[in-house]
């Protein structure tokens, strides 16, 4: 479980990786990791599902079959963006030191420098959809992908070059996004994510940083950022196993170890070949329902 001095110092990076990563397209409706993981193939589905089973070279190929087969549509180019943006993250260890560290010397022993060649994909296909996006400016989907290049942007400028003050400003400009679109279409449920991560990683700041940061035009609401996040936990569509991740972590940081076991579980049937999940449901003492392995003759 994460210390409490531990979780006060990364409260404001974690917040910032949660508010853009992983939209879904426009179509966005209630459905369970069962679609998901049974999703066709060159699919932006397929294409999520394998990014959160960290196939990141396979989850790069089925986004690039979709780009060719839907090359006007802005969501391709910033889904692979995300896709670099998760390789990255698993390379540098950014989840398990941001979200579930347990050795206070975890990020001292796991500083690495970011991929400069990734880095430059990454922005590409972000400048690519945002192309695109404008071009369609006015329809939900080319707002939904430029609110996502957004959040995408805030997450590496926080979590990887640890610029925060300017990841705030895109973490706003994200939000903002957000809430124009759902209040033309509530039902875009993956985006109540952005509303849902800055509430609640801002309340659990110190009261005086809580004030500055409102002053700065942050919102800090505890309770309506967790049921933004259940929302998108329970009727989102790419963004939903994602949502259950940021509630795992509320539990832990609550000290709802239950809670945070059942969700894990969960999290680890869905997405056997991320191994995050189950170590730390090992640490609560939970069981991934797999065979235990037997080593030795």
């Amino acid at each position: 479980m994460l210390s409490r001095n531990a979780s006060r110092r990364r409260s404001f990076p974690a917040r910032t990786l949660l508010i853009g990563t992983l939209f879904g397209p426009a179509a966005l409706g209630a459905w369970g990791a069962d679609a998901l993981t049974a999703a066709p193939p060159s699919t932006l589905e397929a294409g999520y599902c394998q990014m959160y089973n960290l196939q990141f070279g396979d989850a790069h190929r089925t986004f690039q079959d979709w780009q060719h087969l839907h090359a006007d549509d802005p969501l391709a180019a910033v889904s692979d963006a995300a896709q670099y943006l998760f390789a990255e993250f698993d390379r540098m260890h950014i989840l398990q030191s941001e979200f579930f560290t347990h050795d206070q010397h975890f990020l001292t022993d796991h500083k690495l420098a970011p991929d400069p060649a990734l880095k430059q994909r990454f922005q590409s296909s972000l400048a690519a959809s945002r192309e695109l996006a404008n071009r369609q400016r006015g329809s939900a989907r080319a707002e939904f992908a430029a609110l996502l290049c957004d959040g995408l942007e805030s997450d590496y400028t926080a979590l990887i070059e640890k610029r925060y003050a300017a990841a705030f400003g895109q973490m706003k400009a994200g939000r903002a996004r957000a809430e124009k679109l759902l209040s033309a279409d509530p039902s875009y449920y993956d985006a109540w994510i952005a509303v849902g991560v800055e509430n609640y990683m801002l309340s659990v700041k110190p009261a005086p940083m809580r004030w500055l940061l409102r002053l700065g035009g942050g919102e800090t609401d505890r309770a309506l950022g967790i049921e933004k996040l259940r929302l998108t936990a329970e009727k989102g569509h790419f963004l939903a196993p994602f949502a259950r991740l940021l509630l795992a972590v509320a539990a832990l940081r609550d000290h709802h170890t239950s809670e945070a076991r059942t969700l894990l579980a969960g999290l680890c049937r869905d997405f056997p070949l991320n191994p995050l999940y189950s170590l730390e449901l090992a640490r609560l003492g939970g069981s991934t329902g797999r065979a235990p392995q037997v080593s030795g003759p």
